[in-house]
């Protein structure tokens, strides 16, 4: 047995602060690292002692293993908990840690090895009766010949969705094996890829195992994966709703068999892909913690961590097959700093408020607070948010609140997709497949509140507005608004949502009632006469306004056709954030003067986001036509393509490969032909 008193924690994030939180309840004292970015990162409390590692990318900061080993060395630590991502599946990292005496809380050296190699693992499985399909190996270079469309080009070492690449058309597949050999070598530091079916419409179901040295394996159930965007997973569950229990069981007997036929011990994934006919298709083994393993603490009421650190000591796992028991139904989402409405295209920068209600026991597992900083180095996860309950409506409903709710100002996320998909009747039904969001795009282009509550929160925002200059106006705050002794016209403001411009016009002066009209104000035609006024008029009775000292917030109650709304507004100058429990609205005030973009003007496209340039397709004065591939792009682990907007001659190729680069940072420099 090796006593565990002080523990290590080689990572970051919510996954840092989740394992600093039960060893807290074990009373193992932690030890956590930071990077350069991190400093003041909510790890960095969470843990008894941080440390800095220096850096900023991930290979200047968790991923230095030397790095790590020494200060889990220096501040006496017994053992090193990885976490998820960066060195969890790293088999010489691990056989390090136990060189240097230290104890490694996972799967031994040898089972990451022969595990972590999807190909090595494939044949695993085979010998032990698990069920799956065929793969094409790819030697370097190689692009074969003869393979059956769609298809999967997947890395053999690593997973979290990184170096894949789906295949439709054979004409594509080099450009695919070339993609995702390149990410799969900055992601894991190999980029050996192979090549394996692709079930478009089938279901992602992954079986929780655990070991220990003595011989002991039980699953504790499965999850269900297959909301997923860039084959990445959006929202997990357990246990898989709509399974047929005979598929249900042949899940558990073959993850079950595969860890028994090679010993394995502590915590893994045995991952599978189910066919609407029952067909089973093995996929990988994830040999550590899984990001979605809260779902299964919650429907089995146990803690993964304290048995991972149970059977790193050297325990047995202390519980059979028939312990574990299934409770009711849960549901995580992954909030993230994307933007659904953009092809998920991720958002960095700082946050400026971060709540999330989360009542009756709602877990929400995060790395993030007010003030932190979302960085294009690290992955886009923002937080968790579990729920479990009796039943899977009741979920469904309560997370669903939770996600229009959620307050999370700085970045773009996913809430309000999280939202439209938990009321979508297909996922209420259960049991959709990975296609889920490829055929449901409106649930990726929810933009939050329709209708009534739109009208609301623009009306919310015009009354804030307007209380809010008078606060902030010294002089004349005293008199109406407008700079007008007579109302002959209302006040008129225009909020832009998107790509949709929202007009809201309501009278001069400071009494509590006033007619609001919605929608495009009246202009007169070549003619100089106004059409009809088919404006929408709402009589708005204002309760309460509150401001804050700053005038950049507050809160506004108040009656609209006879409705009482209750809204939380933070205004600042250009971007005005409006939210009820109807949920959360993004204005952007439109500007009253055009600037000439500098880049638009050099012609050419310009960064999304900080990042990374990892390749260069063109060179100056090659022709290129529209769509094509000019640079790509990493930022958060995902590769950005930056093709041409029309048919052009390159002027200028501003970065090579290696640069960093910022968001808005014209790329290439384009004379775009003239037809």
């Amino acid at each position: 047995m090796h006593r565990i008193d002080r523990l290590l924690i080689a990572n970051r994030g919510e996954i840092a602060c989740r394992i600093a939180r039960t060893a807290r309840r074990l009373g193992i004292e932690t030890v956590g690292v930071y990077s350069d970015p991190d400093r003041d990162a909510l790890h960095t409390d969470a843990v008894d002692i941080a440390i800095a590692l220096g850096g900023s990318t991930p290979a200047e900061s968790y991923l230095r293993g030397d790095a790590i080993i020494d200060i889990a060395r220096r501040t006496g630590a017994d053992a090193v908990h990885p976490g998820y991502g960066f060195l969890a599946e790293n088999a010489e990292f691990a056989e390090a840690v136990a060189a240097a005496g230290l104890v490694w809380v996972g799967p031994t050296p040898d089972q990451i090895r022969l595990l972590g190699d999807k190909v090595a693992a494939k044949q695993a499985a085979v010998d032990a009766g698990v069920p799956t399909t065929p793969i094409i190996e790819v030697g370097e270079g190689e692009v074969p010949s003869d393979v059956s469309m769609p298809a999967l080009v997947k890395a053999a070492a690593g997973g979290g969705g990184r170096g894949m690449r789906i295949v439709h058309d054979a004409s594509e597949l080099a450009d695919a094996i070339e993609s995702a050999t390149r990410e799969a070598q900055a992601a894991f530091g190999d980029g050996t890829v192979f090549i394996e079916p692709y079930l478009e419409r089938g279901r992602h179901i992954e079986v929780q195992i655990m070991g220990d040295a003595h011989g002991n394996v039980i699953h504790l159930h499965e999850r269900d994966c297959s909301v997923q965007r860039r084959n990445q997973k959006v929202i997990e569950e357990a246990p898989a709703p709509a399974l047929d229990d005979t598929v249900r069981r042949r899940l558990h007997d073959g993850a079950v068999a595969l860890a028994r036929h090679v010993g394995y011990q502590n915590a893994g994934t045995v991952e599978f892909l189910v066919g609407d006919d029952g067909t089973i298709t093995f996929l990988e083994v994830n040999t550590r913690l899984q990001v979605e393993h809260p779902v299964t603490e919650a429907i089995t009421g146990l803690d993964l961590v304290e048995l991972q650190l149970r059977v790193a000591s050297g325990l047995p796992l202390g519980l059979g097959q028939d312990d574990v028991t299934v409770s009711g139904h849960a549901i995580e989402l992954r909030l993230v700093a994307e933007d659904p409405t953009s092809d998920w295209l991720p958002s960095v920068g700082t946050i400026d408020r971060f709540h999330i209600d989360a009542p009756d026991g709602m877990r929400v597992d995060t790395g993030f607070r007010a003030g932190s900083t979302v960085s294009s180095d690290y992955d886009s996860l923002l937080a968790k948010v579990i729920d479990h309950a009796d039943d899977r409506t009741t979920v469904c409903r309560r997370l669903a609140t939770a996600m229009r709710t959620a307050e999370v100002a700085g970045v773009a996320t996913d809430a309000n997709a999280l939202a439209a998909i938990l009321a979508e009747p297909d996922f209420v039904a259960g049991g959709v497949p990975t296609a889920y969001l490829t055929e449901h795009p409106d649930v990726e282009g929810a933009g939050g509140p329709e209708g009534e509550a739109l009208h609301a929160h623009l009306i919310a925002a015009a009354i804030h507005e307007q209380t809010a200059n008078r606060v902030a106006n010294g002089v004349t705050g005293f008199a109406p608004a407008g700079w007008r002794n007579l109302p002959t016209r209302g006040q008129r403001r225009t909020y832009e949502r998107g790509t949709t411009s929202h007009s809201v016009e309501h009278a001069v002066g400071t009494a509590s009632s006033a007619p609001f009209l919605l929608g495009p104000w009246p202009e007169a035609g070549a003619d100089g006469v106004l059409p009809p006024d088919e404006r929408e008029s709402i009589d708005v009775t204002t309760i309460d306004v509150t401001v804050g000292d700053d005038v950049t917030g507050g809160r506004v109650v108040f009656e609209a056709a006879g409705r009482r709304w209750s809204a939380t507004v933070h205004d600042d100058g250009h971007r005005v954030s409006v939210g009820s429990r109807a949920g959360w609205t993004e204005f952007m005030r439109p500007a009253r003067f055009v600037v000439p973009d500098d880049a638009a003007a050099a012609g050419g496209p310009v960064c999304p986001l900080p990042g990374t340039v990892i390749a260069v397709h063109v060179a100056d004065g090659d022709h290129v036509d529209e769509g094509q591939l000019l640079m790509v792009v990493e930022a958060m682990k995902m590769e950005h393509k930056i093709t041409a907007g029309a048919a052009a001659t390159v002027t200028d190729v501003r970065f090579a490969v290696g640069d960093r680069v910022d968001a808005g940072d014209l790329l290439v420099a384009l004379d775009v032909t003239e037809s």
